[in-house]
């Protein structure tokens, strides 16, 4: 797997991989334009919307219609070091969804591949190579 980083002009930074390209961009405060997510934006989001298609899946394969559902992440940042400490995935469901799914949805939710890699994190490499002209 190879994803290759450009970065086409002011605070953008944007990554292509398997054919699409990912647009970031800071903030205006941060000295970007804000015409994208920042890379931490995509970070958080990715966790929500994997558990999402996990949720997603045990609907769809209950013919459960997903309109009304929605998962609201919340993050707790540590008030000295400004890190997440710690991500809450709720799913909220409509009055009528079946009791007897709601907990084994839950479940499904924390099958999420993001969150397991951040549970057992890989280990990082940063290494430079000079590009052959």
């Amino acid at each position: 797997m190879e994803m290759v980083v450009s970065f086409p002009g002011g605070k953008k930074v944007d990554a292509q991989y398997r054919g699409f390209t990912i647009q970031t961009d800071q903030s205006i405060d941060n000295g970007g334009e804000s015409s994208a997510p920042a890379p931490f934006d995509f970070f958080l989001a990715s966790i929500g919307t994997c558990a999402g298609i996990y949720v997603l899946q045990f609907c769809q394969h209950r013919n459960i219609p997903t309109e009304k559902i929605r998962l609201i992440q919340r993050m707790e940042r540590n008030g000295d070091t400004r890190m997440v400490e710690r991500v809450v995935v709720g799913v909220r469901v409509p009055s009528d969804f079946p009791q007897n799914y709601r907990a084994a949805m839950a479940r499904s939710a924390e099958l999420c591949a993001v969150k397991k890699h951040m549970e057992q994190p890989p280990r990082f490499s940063v290494v430079t190579s000079v590009a052959s002209e």
